[in-house]
């Protein structure tokens, strides 16, 4: 099992990559997020000076952010400063899209750019096309030390409704997960995923499936208020996400079916102006548990959905989600919540 850290991209991210690794991490994760982070690549460059082994990605990037050939090269270029380091790590943009109040992306769009950026790392001549203008194109100066193609880059898909699971079986390296820590939210994740990666040819084995999610190690006499503020803010955005990724809801596992879809108006204020509601809903994403979601982030769904507990339960469930294909679990963390979970998870495992 190997484990990572998805850290909020800030200019300190070098040094807080370089705690990591010493602690025994093997990922550094960062989300790309401009209207709420700092610019992933720059931070991810900064890890890339600061570290030796740890690999850098982020977690993630979208199509809409960039141009697929820019993206290309952000990734190409983090090759030079970290050889064989390096993992794009993307979705259809869900926070990145909609902090801005816009809509993520199609997976249209998101099989376009991963075939576009993978056309241009194997140093081929490809099509690319903006509109009605369709041009063929290729990195004009590969073996000039600008950008390295010799060092293969993975791409990770992550997902969390039906068809992206399936598009991330089908054509990815790996898989990104959020929040599936319960044994039927990551069976029900898992089952799309071998759906297209058996569509492809492949098996669920063959791909390298990973966990993001938020850590507490519980203390004595913690309430569940205590609970929420600790792990609160991703509850409530994994969840949510799970909720709108479904034009069903039956198609939910059924033992958390309701829990699950009591989020899908947790960033909702439909009586609010549209061209500004998503700034209110969205200030302290990920970060700051705000009141209304207390109801919402019981018990259950924080044991559902993030590593919280002590830690022998931590270990136990890590050790289950290993056994049903699991290669890596991320968790989102400052440097106290890395030392515990080094201390106390991946020492305690070996």
């Amino acid at each position: 099992m190997d484990f990572g850290v998805i850290f909020l991209a800030n200019i300190e991210s070098g040094k807080d990559a370089a705690f990591a690794e010493s602690q025994g991490f093997t990922h550094a994760w960062f989300g790309d997020s401009q209207m709420v982070w700092a610019d992933a690549f720059q931070c991810l460059a900064l890890c890339a000076t600061t570290t030796k082994t740890i690999k850098l990605g982020t977690n993630v990037t979208n199509p809409k952010s960039r141009i697929a050939p820019v993206t290309a090269c952000n990734f190409a270029t983090l090759n030079m400063l970290a050889p064989g380091r390096v993992i794009m790590g993307i979705g259809t943009g869900n926070t990145t899209r909609r902090t801005l109040g816009m809509p993520a992306a199609k997976l249209a769009e998101l099989r376009e750019h991963i075939e576009t950026c993978r056309g241009l790392w194997d140093g081929k001549t490809i099509p690319y096309q903006e509109g009605e203008r369709r041009r063929m194109i290729r990195f004009l100066n590969p073996e000039s030390g600008f950008i390295n193609l010799k060092n293969p880059i993975p791409v990770y898909i992550a997902g969390s409704g039906p068809k992206t699971l399936e598009l991330a079986g089908e054509i990815g390296d790996g898989v990104i997960l959020f929040g599936t820590v319960g044994d039927s939210l990551l069976k029900y994740t898992l089952s799309h995923v071998r759906r297209g990666a058996e569509r492809a040819g492949k098996r669920l084995e063959d791909l390298y499936i990973l966990v993001a999610t938020a850590f507490h190690l519980t203390k004595p006499g913690e309430s569940l208020a205590d609970l929420q503020q600790a792990v609160g803010p991703l509850v409530t955005s994994e969840c949510n996400i799970f909720a709108l990724s479904v034009k069903d809801p039956f198609e939910l596992p059924g033992d958390i079916r309701e829990n699950l879809m009591a989020f899908k108006d947790a960033y909702r204020t439909p009586n609010a102006p549209i061209e500004t509601r998503h700034l209110e809903l969205y200030t302290g994403y990920c970060e700051e548990f705000k009141p209304e979601h207390a109801p919402l982030v019981t018990e259950k769904m924080i044991k559902e959905t993030t590593l919280t507990g002590t830690a022998d339960e931590i270990r136990e469930r890590v050790r289950t989600m290993a056994s049903l294909g699991v290669k890596q679990v991320t968790i989102a963390a400052d440097r106290t919540g890395m030392d515990e979970f080094a201390t106390h998870v991946i020492q305690g495992m070996r």
